[in-house]
């Protein structure tokens, strides 16, 4: 990687560092979920958050390692909401139910980190893997749902031989498709998925079915 020298200031004001990064970030989740990483130009990006590609490379070091970035916060965020579940004052049965729900708003509600997940399967995870933060974040949510399962167990309500992973694979894999396969189910089937009318249906669905698989048996 090429050496960047700090930029100079501009106009006389020094721009507050964390305050262009976050706006930098921004506008590169907009930018790489629209046009893919492939697609994604620096210089577009720099045009948009009215700063210079040179600073873009001082904070963030190219184009990789700015999507990297932006991989890296998009997943900060669900892990964030995920960890802020009070799991432990809530029964099991009730504890999951929110679990579902918490991962459900948060994929309808941010259809860009749906993209970028997409695009980063076709990278084959190159970006993830490289990334030392983006390796453990993982484990939060695992902890979560593990204790989840822990408890539901030691209730006598939960199967004994559900994983962790395999759970959370059911989860994210419902909410997951229905944005991500959005526009092709809806042409294929002519149902939209995130139809504002067919929401809470679908909330109540995903809950219902990942209870029921827990408590089988």
């Amino acid at each position: 990687m090429t050496s960047v020298d700090k930029p100079a200031r501009n106009n006389g004001r020094v721009r507050d560092a964390a305050r262009t990064q976050a706006e930098i970030l921004d506008v590169a989740t907009e930018e790489f979920a629209r046009a893919g990483y492939a697609g994604a130009r620096v210089d577009e990006i720099a045009a948009r958050t009215r700063t210079t590609k040179r600073m873009i490379y001082y904070y963030f070091g190219g184009k990789e390692q700015l999507f990297t970035a932006v991989l890296e916060r998009a997943y900060a965020v669900i892990r964030e909401a995920e960890q802020d579940l009070d799991v432990d004052g809530l029964d099991p049965v009730a504890a999951i139910r929110r679990l579902c729900e918490v991962t459900f708003d948060h994929h309808e509600q941010h259809p860009d980190f749906i993209r970028l997940v997409s695009i980063e399967n076709i990278h084959e995870a190159e970006h993830i893997i490289s990334s030392e933060r983006l390796s453990r974040m993982g484990s939060p949510a695992l902890d979560v749902i593990g204790r989840i399962l822990a408890a539901g167990r030691s209730a006598g309500v939960f199967r004994g031989d559900v994983d962790a992973v395999d759970l959370h694979a059911m989860i994210s894999s419902f909410c997951f498709f229905r944005v991500s396969n959005r526009y092709t189910f809806g042409a294929l089937f002519g149902h939209d998925l995130v139809a504002p009318e067919r929401r809470e249906h679908h909330r109540a669905m995903l809950c219902d079915m990942v209870v029921a698989y827990l408590t089988a048996g």
